[in-house]
């Protein structure tokens, strides 16, 4: 009998494993694909891998700005495409060699609970003191008529593209949709987004969605906001217009980025009562389900569809079934959306400040006062904000755009994370020049 089996092989699971098992523990690790789950595969880590491309592509069409005269340019999508899949291969090895270090043992096949403590995976029952569901998500698929057809591609198929289509429409304004307009955008591709909610990256702070949104429509993609898509018909995108008059567009490739859903389905838990819906696993901030013994953390779960929140999610779980009191603190848990510029956020956006009713003080500086910034950005622009509380100054909440602020943003997590203040922060001494001096400057701006 195992300490802990795992259903799950992206970066919930494994880690929750490993974690489990450098305690000591027996646990396995029961994945139905390929190790390292959507982030890795079809996710994360393909998507940077391309939008790395597409940036340098553009970077070198620019080149003349810094000095550097270059002949003509291409963009080879095949070859992308091929160093993509040596990244994940690299990396899907590196998953392996880890949970084999740590003494995981892996197992092969689709995974159905059928007890409290036991899993089915090909006929062979195996049994557990506790078991964590870290299935992940799907592209999702709303109503919408013709979505499924072969024609229309999701976040998981388009990393197959072995060209650059002329025209591409995107449905989802979110920030899978925001990534691959980028990056179609950047390669030479006609690009028009259509979102059903009013602002784009839903869920963003507003004034840094209103700006990401004017700086990519002057990139040259075509936005249509409360746009609802009513149907696809080969080519064709029928959808109704912000005034509620029909239009349509063609394509010559169509990509829905609604999002993703959890994978719930399959695993038997109807039939072993666990409370859940298409919305996902509902657990406790402990990674507890209604069950006793049984475990989710990551995608499945449907809280934070991101892979560092179910990574964290899934040791916070581990260390909690065996005896270590841990919680996670979902308002610390950063999010980055890696169009170019850049969006990064941790903490309380201003719209959630001010439905919660907490007094606070607001501090945005541009990018450009660090020096670093307008060094290795010619022509670009950012901006950061900060919200700290009114009473003491505590750092409430950090949202930028800009290049390098995903590379920043975790400094200010650890803000958030540890409660600090404005006082705390300007004992800290950041190093010159780089582009988080912005962030300084904003925490300082706060008075």
């Amino acid at each position: 009998m195992y300490d802990l089996i795992v259903i799950g092989a992206g970066p919930g699971g494994y880690e929750a494993a490993a974690h489990a098992a450098k305690m000591g523990k027996q646990v396995a690790l029961v994945e139905k694909g390929c190790m390292g789950g959507t982030c890795l595969n079809v996710g994360c880590i393909p998507a940077k891998t391309f939008l790395r491309s597409s940036k340098l592509f553009h970077e070198c069409k620019k080149a003349a700005s810094y000095g550097v005269r270059l002949g003509s340019v291409e963009f080879d999508m095949p070859a992308v495409v091929e160093r993509k899949n040596r990244v994940v291969s690299t990396l899907t090895k590196g998953v392996d060699g880890m949970l084999k270090r740590a003494g995981v043992e892996v197992i092969a096949g689709q995974a159905r609970l059928i007890a409290r403590n036991a899993v089915e995976v090909s006929a062979v029952r195996y049994e557990a003191a506790n078991i964590l569901l870290a299935t992940g998500s799907r592209p999702a698929a709303p109503p919408i008529p013709g979505i499924r057809l072969e024609g229309v591609l999701d976040s998981d198929t388009v990393f197959a593209l072995t060209h650059v289509p002329e025209k591409v429409a995107i449905i989802g304004g979110g920030y899978i949709g925001l990534e691959f307009a980028c990056f179609f955008n950047e390669v030479g591709a006609k690009v028009a987004v259509y979102e059903m909610l009013p602002q784009i990256a839903a869920g963003s702070d507003l004034e840094i969605s209103t700006r990401m949104l004017q700086i990519m429509k002057r990139a040259g993609i075509e936005f249509n906001l409360s746009a609802k898509v009513l149907g696809i018909e080969g080519h064709t995108i029928r959808y109704a217009a912000a005034g509620g008059s029909e239009s349509s567009a063609s394509a010559d490739c169509i990509l829905n980025a609604t999002g993703r859903a959890p994978v719930v389905e399959g695993l038997g838990l109807e039939e072993l009562g666990v409370d859940f819906s298409p919305k996902g696993v509902k657990t406790s901030e402990l990674g507890k389900t209604n069950v006793a013994g049984v475990w989710a953390c990551g995608d499945v779960t449907g809280r934070r569809m991101l892979a560092h929140a179910a990574t964290r999610e899934g040791i916070v779980a581990v260390n909690n079934m065996f005896g270590k009191k841990d919680r996670i603190r979902y308002q610390a848990i950063p999010a980055v959306v890696y169009t170019h510029p850049e969006v990064a956020a941790v903490g309380r956006t201003e719209e959630e400040l001010k439905t919660m009713g907490i007094e606070y003080k607001k501090s945005v500086v541009p990018m450009a006062v660090a020096g670093r910034f307008l060094v290795e950005h010619e022509g670009g622009t950012g901006m950061v904000k900060v919200l700290a509380g009114a009473r003491f100054g505590e750092i409430l909440g950090v949202h930028a755009i800009g290049d390098a602020s995903s590379e920043f943003i975790i400094a200010a997590a650890i803000m958030v994370e540890t409660e600090m203040c404005v006082s705390d922060v300007s004992e800290i001494v950041f190093p010159h020049p780089t582009v988080s001096e912005a962030l300084r400057e904003a925490i300082l701006g706060i008075h």
